[in-house]
């Protein structure tokens, strides 16, 4: 499926239990098939669990903390394009991005199940799934390679750069952000809640306090007010 959309945001995460990497590099302790270990310390007593990616998915603890396998089967990539020099069929890009990760890293084609477009910020958004289970297509083997050529410098000798050949039209990328998917939810706890959340929150603490605090203020002059008219009727009354 392939989507042309306007007037709406594109991208983000695809379901809630997406993660992103925003850790950035470290030193990782894999095994010897060079797969990540679900436990990683980057040589310090600070430890966190990854999934098949290497992608953190848990709070960071010491070295007890326990991690369990995490197969990465849905990845999202946000990529955003240079202008083109002509406008894009928006009907082919999903065939064209297709081939071109089965022939730069080795995908099976077939695994881009999605695409939506959006022209005016030159985005493209990809959803690439396999199937729960597989253990055979390696999702963290491409994303890892994608990431460095668009945002890095190639990994390959001819230190060429991603290009998707879109209806004769050679488009390159000069941004992606890649939002990953495992088979088991992540670990994360309320420490993860973004500070953003957090001062959202904050706000509407303050703007509750504050309004109670306007009511009692309020009651408080009508109470005084109240008080001042019963003693001008006494006085009256005596007089």
């Amino acid at each position: 499926m392939q989507r042309r959309m306007r007037g709406k945001r594109l991208g983000g995460k695809p379901v809630e239990t997406a993660i992103v990497d925003n850790d950035g590099i470290y030193d990782p302790d894999c095994d010897a098939t060079g797969q990540f270990r679900t436990k990683q310390c980057n040589n310090t007593e600070v430890c966190w669990c990854v999934n098949s990616a290497g992608v953190r998915r848990s709070d960071k603890g010491d070295k007890g903390i326990e991690c369990e396998q995490a197969e990465t089967y849905w990845v999202r990539l946000d990529l955003t394009h240079t202008p083109p020099t002509s406008p894009i069929d928006s009907t082919k890009i999903k065939a064209a991005i297709d081939t071109a990760l089965q022939q730069r890293y080795q995908l099976e084609k077939g695994l881009v199940k999605d695409v939506q477009y959006d022209e005016n910020a030159n985005l493209m958004v990809v959803d690439v799934k396999k199937d729960i289970g597989d253990r055979v297509q390696d999702l963290s083997r491409m994303t890892y390679y994608l990431m460095k050529d668009v945002k890095e410098s190639p990994l390959f000798r001819s230190k060429s750069k991603l290009q998707v050949n879109i209806d004769g039209q050679n488009v390159t990328f000069k941004d992606v952000v890649i939002y990953y998917v495992d088979e088991k939810a992540p670990t994360f706890t309320m420490k993860r809640v973004t500070g953003g959340i957090i001062a959202v929150i904050v706000v509407v603490i303050l703007v509750l306090i504050g309004g109670l605090l306007i009511l009692y203020f309020i009651r408080k002059r009508e109470e005084a007010m109240y008080s001042k008219g019963q003693e001008r009727q006494m006085d009256n009354v005596q007089n």
